[in-house]
């Protein structure tokens, strides 16, 4: 069963960077594809992007060339270092882990740019 917890959201002015952090637990997590998501008011969430169990990453248009997503299967976790950050991107960030059996969601991480 995993279990996701989310750190290292808060208020960065437009071009700024922020890393955020999700702790994941479970004796098979080297084995899924984890993602972050995120969700503005009024919005449908978002897939921002994915890493599979080899590495192989994927993002959207949106954030490609600014925002990286890592893992380190050693400590279960998974990373989403974000640069040049936009007002856009104000969202609540989501973690997710996807198992054969379903996906498992944090709580999320709240991320604010503004000046």
């Amino acid at each position: 069963q995993e279990q996701l917890v989310e750190s290292g959201g808060g208020l960065v002015q437009p071009g700024g960077s922020l890393r955020l952090s999700c702790a994941a637990s479970g004796s098979i997590f080297r084995l899924y594809t984890m993602g972050w998501f995120r969700q503005a008011p009024g919005k449908q969430r978002e897939l921002v992007a994915t890493i599979t169990s080899g590495g192989t990453t994927n993002y959207a248009d949106s954030v490609k060339g600014r925002f990286t997503i890592s893992r380190d299967n050693a400590k279960n976790m998974v990373y989403l270092q974000m640069n040049s950050l936009k007002p856009e991107d104000t969202a609540g960030y989501i973690c997710s882990a996807r198992t054969p059996a379903r996906t498992y969601w944090g709580q999320g991480t709240q991320v604010t740019v503004s000046s």
